[in-house]
């Protein structure tokens, strides 16, 4: 999909956003605020064991302007293509893909009928919102496995196609958390055209056309390897550390944006 059609809105989640009632909920209320009171597809397919993830949605979303909250599950790739799935999307303001494992996702609704409703759903302005796995899967290259918490070795990275709804960029979740740092320079390195994208969570980058803006109580981390004036990735055994020079890194806050076209990030304004 070619940049000049992209034509609905992303939200992209690091996964354990506050889905309590009785908390503050930021990042459901952004996408009830996107939905305009219409249906919310709750797409649970990236996980082995769905229950549950329903009912706490549910409740997460009970008194947002959301107008109707289901559920698409798909057991088998076989039911990517049936009637009753498929006639989920057909009146959908937006759809919410859970966590999980992002190779499910792509495994199971990838060139199908039920993935070619979600690029028609985005095409027309709706609005599409995945967390943790769901925001991995977002990119066309995506990041798959790698180790955590640890300085990153060339040879300990796994990628797969995504879905592509925003290119030349990868994504990474539960970022701080989870000490995701080396890995997400591991998947820049590969390729630097590529920007990086390591988001906290409970927060979220907000995707409208070329520019994403930062909401919740973490941060986002950009990973810009444009201006990489070295690196060993091709030349070293698979075990070496990777080295890795003159990377530029962002850190953006609630309120903050960053142009993806430019490579340039904007401070929030005073009011936020």
């Amino acid at each position: 999909m070619s940049e000049e059609r992209r034509r609905g809105t992303l939200i992209i989640i690091g996964g354990g956003e506050e889905r309590d009632p009785r908390g503050h909920r930021e990042i459901l209320k952004e996408v009830a605020r996107h939905v305009h009171g219409g249906k919310l597809v709750l797409a649970t397919v990236a996980s082995h064991r769905p229950e549950g993830y329903f009912d706490e949605y549910q409740k997460g979303f009970a008194d947002l302007d959301v107008g109707e909250l289901v559920e698409l599950y798909v057991e088998d790739r076989c039911e990517a293509s049936d009637r009753e799935k498929l006639a989920v999307l057909d009146d959908a303001a937006g759809i919410f893909f859970s966590g999980g494992d992002q190779l499910r996702i792509t495994s199971q609704i990838g060139d199908t009928g039920i993935e070619a409703k979600v690029r028609a759903l985005f095409e027309r302005g709706g609005l599409i919102a995945g967390t943790s796995a769901g925001a991995s899967v977002m990119s066309d290259t995506m990041l798959v496995k790698g180790t955590s918490r640890e300085t990153h070795r060339i040879g300990d990275l796994h990628m797969s196609p995504g879905l592509g709804l925003v290119r030349n960029v990868i994504i990474d979740q539960h970022f701080a958390e989870r000490g995701r740092f080396g890995r997400l320079l591991g998947a820049v390195a590969h390729n630097p055209r590529v920007l990086g994208l390591g988001i906290d969570e409970d927060t979220a980058a907000i995707l409208e056309g070329d520019r994403f803006r930062v909401i919740g109580s973490g941060a986002v981390y950009v990973v810009d390897g444009s201006q990489v004036s070295h690196c060993n990735l091709a030349e070293a055994r698979p075990e070496r550390v990777l080295s890795m020079h003159d990377v530029k890194v962002h850190v953006l806050g609630t309120g903050d944006q960053f142009d993806l076209k430019s490579r340039s990030a904007i401070p929030a304004s005073a009011d936020d």
